[in-house]
């Protein structure tokens, strides 16, 4: 039997090499496609295949005692990724783990497994980002980690602890990458410290983006194969990538492990019971998503409320600051116009007293004329003369002469 054979480089000088064993030929896929004629799966209408991401779905297919050489394959591919060893054998466990969430216990179907080497994996699939999704592994990798020792074992009794996270939503907004391996090593100079922490974070949409770019050969790379498996349905948006089933199905023809998975994917979808409990699951998980929309709607329109009434207040301190200023403009304008009425008083008072000086002065330039004029015309200067030296006419003159006259009587 041929093995494929994956490399996980780790630096220039270390390469991690596992091969699963797999009942394939060539997956040249321009090859195989030409005159192909058989169909890895039984004409079943395409709204009937299960979603695979649903976790109900998804533990009848690869949590199933009857489909554990299936799970291996599957588990290799993906561990592979990391440089572990093959698992030859596993063994299915039923856990429970206490849910930190209200409700998360009853809901949990995660897949747990222990390989031949004592090595225990956690495999969980989620279509719903209602938790942090990150805390979330954390916390249950500890759990699976601290209950291996029991009272009076050694901490050499300890083993590896693998936790596998599906999602169908991002996680990780800083990498495009859809499939990221996560161990403990030191920050600087990158070396590990163990394995023995692993997890390992899937993200379906990115993986969908990548098929779509043309950037995946799942003819090639035995894990793609797997999670574009599990992408081929999406019921949460209700979509079938027709593309990827279609290539899936090629593949199948030479792919043993693949091919019997998608004839246990058909039996799944096809059995009433499976149906009906898969079903309810679906909606379980749909009555989230609406609720967890509904909620993130009514989040935003409170933050929309709140954005508007932070706008509001802003508004409303720039009026009462334009109303300060038109205040203190206002307070200014009276200020000027009180000190303009000051001044212009000053200047009023200042007028009429000038006038005043200059009528006194010009009533003593008249008395001081006429008195000269009176004393000349005593002395009967004539009047041409006194004309000349007061300025007075004869007129004026006649008159002086005519008022002295009178007081003479």
């Amino acid at each position: 039997m041929p093995q494929i054979c994956l490399h996980k480089v780790y630096s220039s000088s270390e390469t991690a090499t596992l091969c699963i064993q797999e009942d394939y030929k060539s997956y040249n896929k321009y090859q195989k496609r030409k005159g192909r004629t058989k169909k890895a799966l039984l004409q079943i209408p395409n709204h009937q295949l299960m979603d695979l991401k649903v976790d109900y779905a998804f533990k009848q297919l690869f949590g199933n005692e009857k489909n554990k050489d299936i799970t291996v394959v599957f588990l290799n591919a993906i561990l592979a990724k990391s440089g572990r060893s093959p698992i030859q054998h596993l063994i299915f466990q039923n856990i429970e783990i206490g849910g930190e969430y209200e409700g998360d216990k009853k809901s949990r179907l995660d897949i747990f497994v222990e390989t031949e080497n004592k090595e225990r994996v956690n495999i969980e699939i989620q279509i719903n980002n209602k938790y942090n999704m990150i805390n979330r592994a954390l916390y249950y990798w500890s759990r699976l980690f601290s209950e291996q020792l029991k009272e009076g074992q050694s901490y050499k009794e300890l083993y590896p602890v693998i936790s596998i996270n599906i999602m169908h939503f991002n996680l990780l907004h800083d990498t495009d990458s859809y499939h990221n391996i996560f161990r403990l090593h030191e920050i600087h100079q990158k070396y590990p410290l163990t394995d023995m922490i692993e997890f390992h974070f899937v993200e379906i949409p990115k993986l969908i983006t990548a098929w779509k770019k043309n950037q995946l050969n799942p003819w090639e790379d035995v894990l793609t194969r797997w999670l574009l498996l599990l992408g081929v349905v999406d019921r949460r948006m209700n979509h079938f990538y027709d593309d990827i089933f279609q290539e899936l199905e090629e593949i199948a023809m030479e792919d043993k492990s693949l091919n019997i998975a998608m004839r246990v994917w058909e039996d799944l979808s096809r059995t009433k019971e499976e149906r009906r409990e898969y079903e309810i699951r679906l909606k379980q998980i749909l009555d989230e998503q609406s609720m967890n929309r509904d909620r993130e709607l009514l989040e935003q329109e409170m933050q929309e409320l709140k954005t508007q009434k932070d706008e509001l207040e802003i508004q409303k301190d720039e009026l009462e600051t334009q109303k300060d200023e038109l205040e203190t403009q206002k307070d200014e304008l009276k200020a000027e116009k009180d000190e303009a009425e000051i001044k212009r008083k000053k200047e009023e008072t200042k007028r009429r007293e000038e006038e005043g000086r200059r009528i006194e002065a010009e009533s003593a330039l008249e008395e001081s004329t006429k008195q000269m004029a009176l004393k000349m015309l005593e002395r009967e200067i004539d009047y041409i003369t006194i004309t000349q030296v007061t300025g007075l006419t004869s007129e004026q003159l006649e008159i002086i002469q005519q008022e002295a006259e009178k007081n003479d009587k």
